[in-house]
């Protein structure tokens, strides 16, 4: 099964789709270091990206002519900026609003199902009419926007086009549209990171779909750090070593512990220290032989920014853009010093591969990691939509 790739930053979804089981026949990105870590991978013979024809282009400029044979899926991350909390807010305002070139790839490829994802931003009250006209576009793809027309108008012809039809069987292009915020924590990555995920399946196949389960939970963790002191046996962590209860979760760890929990047979949440704790110190041992796992100086927290407790999943990543300083981007030891997470190390919380390598200066790498969407997330949400596809 076929896939285009848009908007790929350096593959974190797009291997995700791809470890699902589609084939990417094109896979668009514009900025040049994100491309070439992809290109590098390629050249190691990395198994997740060889044989993707990566194009490195606007997504604006790409004709879609050439991929004469049928898509299935269209998945993608329109930047995120006109959305992000850190950026602006200027939306549909802002020319880095690249919804509307999702919808094209949409509305030529017509494509069996499609993934799109973006920041937790896009659900903010403020925006919350130009969301509602994005599920639109997206649910009527071929109504498309007239030369010289405002977006509210053209979002009122598609208002009207949906309740004209809602009693009669969807004529020309049209696609079933859900949504939902996803934590990617509840799938297993061990990181607190807000994504929202917007999936369409084309109306012609009659496919009934729903987001797929959360597989873990804080509940869970909670239980196996306070309740059966699993976790710290697991990681052979002495009792004077270890951090206190969490104060605001005293009742929900009586809780757990008095009732029959399992249910929904969730697991832990996964920590930073699951994800990094066979990884040496990059302070202590510089010269590792490890990809990417090097030190990056001059760590220090700021009000707001003060970086990722070793037993927790991680606070999001940020890539930097708006002038956030990398706070998020820190480990705080338990004797309350902090660093940089390494280059590794954030792959690790972002789920890419240990063989996968990023390419640039700390701050590039750190950028790219921290537009990437969790691989095992990707994962999750387009192993769902092929299993409805039929995909094997």
């Amino acid at each position: 099964m076929r896939s285009v790739e848009l908007f790929a930053g350096a593959g974190g979804l797009a291997i995700g789709v791809g470890k699902a089981g589609f084939d990417h026949a094109a896979v668009l990105e514009w900025n040049h270091d994100a491309c070439e870590t992809i290109r590098a991978n390629q050249r190691k013979g990395n198994s997740e990206v060889v044989g993707w024809p990566v194009v490195e282009c606007d997504a604006k400029l790409f004709s879609y002519e050439a991929l004469s044979r049928e898509i299935t899926l269209v998945s993608g991350g329109p930047p995120c900026q006109p959305f992000s909390l850190g950026g602006k807010h200027r939306a549909h305002k802002d020319d880095r609003d690249m919804f509307p070139e999702a919808v094209r790839a949409v509305r030529e490829l017509r494509p069996r199902a499609f993934i799109f994802e973006n920041v937790k931003g896009l659900l903010r009250q403020s925006f919350s009419s130009y969301f509602e006209y994005i599920v639109l576009m997206l649910s009527y793809p071929e109504l498309e926007r007239r030369k010289g027309e405002e977006w509210i108008g053209h979002r009122a012809r598609l208002e009207q086009h949906q309740t004209a039809n809602a009693r009669r069987e969807p004529r020309g292009l049209t696609y079933n549209v859900v949504f939902q915020l996803l934590n990617a924590a509840d799938y297993g990555v061990p990181q607190k990171r807000e994504r929202v995920f917007i999936v369409g399946f084309r109306s012609d196949l009659g496919i009934e779909w729903s987001f797929p389960t959360a597989s873990h939970s804080q509940d869970a963790l909670l239980r196996d750090q306070w309740v059966t002191g699993d976790y710290w046996e697991r990681h052979g962590v002495s009792r004077k070593l270890r951090p206190a209860v969490p104060v605001n979760a005293g009742g929900r760890i009586a809780r757990l512990a008095d009732e029959d929990f399992l249910s929904g047979n969730s697991r832990p949440w996964q920590t930073v220290r699951d994800a990094i704790s066979d990884l040496p110190d990059p302070e202590r041992s510089k010269r590792n032989g490890i990809l990417n796992h090097y030190f990056n100086p001059g760590a220090r927290p700021s009000p707001g920014h003060t970086g990722s407790p070793l037993d927790e999943p991680a606070k999001t990543l940020k890539a930097g853009d708006h002038g956030v300083p990398g706070g998020e981007n820190m480990l705080v030891r338990h004797d309350g010093s902090v660093r940089y997470f390494s280059v590794r190390e954030a792959a690790r919380l972002q789920t890419f591969p240990d063989d996968y390598e990023f390419f640039g200066a700390w701050s590039e790498t750190m950028r790219q990691l921290g537009n990437a969407v969790p691989v095992q997330l990707a994962e999750s949400v387009a192993r769902s939509v092929a299993a409805k596809l039929g995909v094997q």
